[in-house]
């Protein structure tokens, strides 16, 4: 087996030999040394090694992290490497969304700026606060309720009926949303939070092209092993990892009340990016019509004896349908709402202007 000297390698990967001599200090290489004069030489395996570690240094990812891929890799196991790959363009993706939007920032302060003739510092405070509480609302987001855990057992979950059941109606709602879309052969829709795919895989029976995005490994794994065909993609609502203007629709169902109201409006911000012009949006999910009618429920729970099944639902984040509305209103929608049953709604939102 040839072996080649460290400054062979380093010159044939472009790479210093302090580089190099850092990633085996670090645990990640471990070349052969002379014992007589301690020179390194590597095998064509350490040299793949090697090559990997740069790619994967490459488009980001930290040393950590590249051991844990390298460690999957020597155990054999590609799916958590490919796992590790995926997350790390999540996360690539949530920076570049943030970037994205500091550059807006900058020119919204430039355009104020030129149009008022002089530098209002006022006005570039507010700019700034407001940034800054976009990125700590998709900083602040975690799965609380433990969705790979949840995965296998999802599809069979969904279907019973307990003495309070938020997914009564499931299936007539899956359909009721294609429904409402009505995609045409050619269109390529998005669904966010794909869970299992138990809705894009109504869209994948009508012939219709869809991609999904999910934080959950496992939901993952579980949507693959159903709809091998379906392009899925390690994401969340906040940082929906695809470019601008990609799709003719975008569908979520029983997933967006999993945020806050402040994180759903910052959601549709990132729907309303990902569409392409005249893009339409549908959710499926738990709302309240109001704040009056969550106040209104909540007595009817509590004057029932039934607080125990009233802090489920508090202890996630029902929509207040009027809020949602509003601002696809705001955003020039024209946007029609349909209850399935006590709380479940769907809305349909298509831009006018």
């Amino acid at each position: 087996m040839r072996r080649v000297q460290i400054k062979e390698i380093a010159d044939k990967l472009q790479v210093t030999t302090r580089t190099i001599r850092w990633y085996e200090q670090k645990g990640l290489i471990t070349p052969d040394k002379n014992e007589e004069n301690g020179y390194r030489s590597f095998t064509e395996k350490e040299a793949w090694r090697l090559q990997t570690i740069i790619s994967l240094r490459e488009v980001g990812m930290g040393i950590p992290e590249i051991k844990q891929v390298l460690d999957e890799l020597d155990a054999g196991d590609e799916q958590d490497v490919l796992y590790y790959l995926e997350l790390q363009r999540a996360v690539m993706f949530s920076q570049w969304i943030e970037l994205k939007g500091m550059i807006e920032t900058l020119d919204r302060m430039i355009g104020n700026a030129k149009e008022k003739q002089e530098l209002v510092w006022e006005d570039i405070h507010q700019l700034v606060d407001s940034a800054k509480g976009y990125r700590d609302l998709r900083k602040t987001w975690n799965d609380r309720w433990g969705f790979d855990r949840q995965a296998a057992q999802y599809d069979e979950a969904v279907l019973r009926e307990p003495e309070f059941n938020p997914h009564q109606n499931y299936n007539e709602a899956l359909d009721l949303t294609c429904q409402l879309v009505n995609p045409r052969v050619g269109e390529r829709g998005l669904e966010i939070g794909i869970g299992t795919g138990n809705l894009a895989g109504r869209f994948l029976a009508k012939g219709i092209e869809i991609a999904g995005t999910d934080q959950s490994r496992e939901m993952l794994r579980q949507c693959h092993a159903k709809y091998p065909q379906i392009e899925t993609k390690l994401g969340n609502f906040l940082a929906v990892p695809y470019l601008d203007d990609q799709f003719d629709f975008v569908v979520t169902s029983y997933a967006l009340h999993h945020l806050t109201d402040e994180q759903k409006l910052l959601a549709l911000e990132e729907m309303r990016r990902v569409l392409k012009p005249h893009g339409r949006i549908c959710i499926t999910d738990l709302m309240f019509e109001n704040e009056e009618k969550r106040t209104a429920v909540q007595g009817e729970f509590l004057a029932a004896g039934k607080a125990d099944l009233w802090e489920q639902i508090a202890d996630e984040y029902y929509a207040d349908r009027s809020l949602l509305l509003k601002w696809f209103a705001d955003k020039g929608y024209v946007a029609q709402a349909k209850q399935v049953n006590d709380f479940l709604h769907i809305l349909f939102a298509v831009p006018i202007r």
